[in-house]
């Protein structure tokens, strides 16, 4: 299910309008909001509510509040999927959400999850709004404003007479009242999650296709019910994706269009485009973008640096960080069995991917990692190999458990972690497990990579 609106290609244009006094212009956005809520594979992560994130860059995200919510639903199933952020023409924000707690999915809700915001920081009006009287859910919201009705479109995905799920529109000047649903877009077969951006007065839709998970483009001259066509192939990362969500760079005319897989999996997958009319889009590697921890169904907006820094103030970054790997990106430091290795994401327990990086235990100067879920223990090496530990007070282990920070061996934008007593060696991963060995600038590139690692959320 899915998500959000955004920028027209570089006239400071939102929806392909003009935007009025008080509302930021593209030139001046300078970071990024996304909703999400949140699920892990055994579902231990699972929280029905929204959840927040900011990013400098589009692409690399810090959860705030801890990764806990920063607005619970009390009405209806008083739980929520695929929450999305609209900023409004008066340039305040309305949060949209799925009105489904948990994975009942033969709850039927007519209604949606709505909030009103003036700064993403404080959250009022909370309210259900109904869409449509049909015996289904109204599942996915997404909105955009139409100038040609002078109203927001609240696009959704229901099952109406066609027996299948198709993309339905109510729409609304206040998210008060909504009119009647009516069918959008109906390909044939079962569609959920449309997303949509406007570029050179032309309005893009992408949505799932619902039986075989890939996603595809459609675009049409107005918001008119029934005028999208198909413009793209199938979209899609070799497995089942979900939750098209596209939004532009604030610094270049790139597009990025992110999806998430449909399982509680939570994997992200983010695709990058420089022409969105010709429907050309490039998969990234897992290099590049960081989402969220246990992110589902992401929802993004553009903000303004003030907006974004307003957001850190009164929620603050994670007092965690975790580590990616530069070689195997989907992989992450964990420890397992008091072992300490790398391994994909999204796992359980996944605090066990969770560190609180400290003044090194030998030299303050330095770092250790202390685990968040044992928060008494800390990564050193013995035997060269790196196990999870608890101090015993001598000077060995807290050397045996520091590090200095160097630029990554790899890729200076990254991160090396040089062994303090042993400073010939850094630590890396040898077939997924952690130790430290000798590297110098002569080593081999594998060795290089597996050595460097990104610090983030």
């Amino acid at each position: 299910m899915k998500r959000r609106s955004v920028l027209a290609a570089g006239a400071g244009l939102s929806a392909g309008l003009l935007l009025p006094a008080g509302r930021a212009s593209a030139a001046t956005y300078g970071g990024y909001a996304m909703a999400y809520f949140t699920e892990s594979p055994t579902m231990a992560a699972a929280r029905y509510a929204l959840h927040l994130a900011v990013s400098a860059d589009g692409l690399n995200w810090t959860p705030l509040n801890q990764n806990n919510p920063v607005a619970t639903p009390t009405l209806g199933s008083k739980g929520l999927r695929d929450p999305f952020i609209l900023r409004k023409q008066d340039g305040t924000f309305v949060v949209l959400a799925t009105d489904l707690n948990g994975t009942d999915w033969a709850y039927q809700s007519q209604y949606l999850h709505v909030w009103d915001s003036a700064d993403l920081r404080t959250f009022t009006g909370y309210r259900l709004l109904k869409v449509h009287s049909l015996a289904t859910h109204a599942w996915a919201p997404e909105a955009v404003w139409d100038s040609a009705r002078g109203q927001y479109a609240v696009v959704y995905s229901a099952v109406n007479s066609s027996g299948h799920n198709v993309l339905m529109v109510s729409w609304t000047a206040d998210f008060r009242t909504a009119t009647e649903g009516t069918v959008f877009y109906d390909p044939g077969y079962d569609a959920i999650d449309g997303s949509f951006v406007t570029v050179g007065g032309v309005n893009y839709m992408y949505y799932k296709n619902n039986t075989n998970s890939t996603l595809l483009g459609t675009r049409s001259s107005s918001f008119n019910p029934g005028s999208f066509s198909v413009y793209t192939s199938a979209i899609g990362p070799g497995r089942g994706v979900e939750a098209p969500n596209i939004v532009k760079s604030n610094t270049a005319d790139v597009w990025w269009m992110w999806g998430d897989t449909w399982s509680p999996n939570g994997r992200f997958f983010c695709w990058q485009s420089t022409n969105i009319p010709g429907g050309a889009w490039t998969l990234l590697n897992d290099r590049a973008y960081t989402q969220p921890l246990n992110s589902k169904h992401p929802g993004l907006t553009p903000i303004t640096s003030a907006e974004m820094t307003a957001l850190l103030s009164r929620y603050g970054a994670p007092a965690w960080n975790r580590i990616k790997s530069y070689n195997f990106p989907d992989r992450y430091i964990r420890h397992a069995d008091n072992v300490g290795r790398i391994d994909a994401y999204p796992f359980d327990p996944y605090q066990d991917q969770l560190w609180t990086v400290v003044p090194g235990l030998a030299d303050s100067t330095a770092v250790s990692f202390r685990s968040v879920n044992y928060p008494s223990m800390y990564l050193r090496h013995a035997n060269y190999s790196m196990v999870l530990s608890a101090p015993d007070g001598t000077t060995t282990f807290n050397a045996d458990a520091t590090f200095r920070r160097t630029p990554g061996l790899a890729d200076s934008t990254w991160t090396s972690f040089q062994s303090y007593n042993f400073p010939d060696r850094y630590l890396r991963h040898s077939n997924y497990v952690l130790r430290i060995d000798p590297l110098t600038s002569s080593s081999s590139t594998t060795d290089k990579q597996d050595a460097t690692f990104r610090v983030g959320y």
